[in-house]
């Protein structure tokens, strides 16, 4: 008799994610591919799905369903995604969960990996059975999103939970065309065009955190106004939702030893009206957050047992 598993595949620019997990989402396996962002939607779901097949082969496992985390602005509703980074060709307007059932024969889930990310947390990560909770990843750019009542909310125009996109941190040229987002402080490429605004000098910001750890005020000042942004971020979402608890992923956020003091200090300076305790939680599943979080999805829609 085989055992049932679901699976979750998270779509990146560069990687692609695929794990397999018990209905409990206890990970079975996983497996790390390059993404085929530009040979096209068909392209990279073939790649996904046959990294699917592989796992399911190795472990003799029954497949109950298939969620996706993608990069890109995508329609849950109809499986599809919508708006993607340039780093993806033909992944635009690509039903992703029909072809993936098309492939596999079984139900299939999208959502955006930022949304996923937080999903896996909350099922049985580091905030595992809060109801209310924000999620931030700091990567390239500042990504949000919100569960409520223990759903994800996205709002009525699907944006609910976009904090990197929230004005008020200075004037710098955001990314999306406006100025002084979030994710000018606390992205990646903020930080390092901060760091060479203030030295002349272009790193990554992995290297501006050595040079953070080395004592490089330079670098410990993009740091510093980086974990400032966040704060605000948590507090703006405490004061007008009443949300305290936020978990924050991403690659910026392994850096939290040079992050920290200052989210820290900025939270206590300014506590929410409500007095309540905020806590900010970093990713314990890591790189397995958006693949597990996409599995959480579909395992709710699926029969168990």
């Amino acid at each position: 008799m085989t055992a049932p598993v679901v699976a979750g595949i998270d779509v990146g620019g560069t990687n692609t994610k695929v794990l397999l997990a018990t209905p409990d989402l206890d990970v079975l396996d996983r497996v790390d591919l390059p993404t085929p962002a530009h040979d096209g939607g068909d392209a990279i779901v073939e790649a996904a799905v046959t990294a699917v097949r592989s796992l399911l082969d190795r472990h003799r496992a029954s497949l109950l369903g298939v969620g996706v985390g993608s990069a890109g602005v995508v329609d849950p509703t109809s499986g599809t995604v919508l708006v993607t980074a340039n780093s993806f060709t033909g992944w635009a307007g690509y039903r992703v969960t029909d072809a993936v059932t098309a492939r596999l024969g079984v139900p299939a889930t999208l959502d955006n990996d930022v949304n996923a990310f937080l999903l896996g947390e909350v099922a049985t990560g580091a905030v595992a059975g809060e109801r209310d909770v924000l999620g931030m990843t700091l990567g390239t750019g500042v990504g949000g999103a919100l569960v409520l009542g223990g759903t994800l909310f996205g709002g009525p125009h699907g944006a609910a939970g976009e904090i990197g996109h929230v004005p008020g941190f200075g004037d710098t040229p955001c990314t999306c065309g406006q100025r002084g987002h979030l994710e000018t402080v606390a992205g990646a490429r903020g930080m390092a065009d901060r760091y060479a605004d203030r030295t002349g000098r272009r790193r990554s910001t992995h290297q501006v955190a050595d040079a953070a750890r080395a004592g490089d005020a330079d670098a410990q000042a993009v740091f510093a106004t980086a974990g400032w942004g966040i704060a605000r971020a948590v507090l703006l979402t405490a004061g007008i939702l009443d949300v305290t608890t936020v978990v924050i992923g991403g690659g910026v956020a392994r850096s939290w030893d040079l992050l920290a003091p200052a989210v820290t200090s900025a939270l206590a300076a300014e506590p929410p009206v409500s007095g309540a305790a905020i806590r900010v939680a970093q990713s314990a599943l890591g790189a397995d957050a958006v693949a597990l979080g996409a599995a959480a999805q579909v395992r709710a829609l699926v029969p168990v047992g």
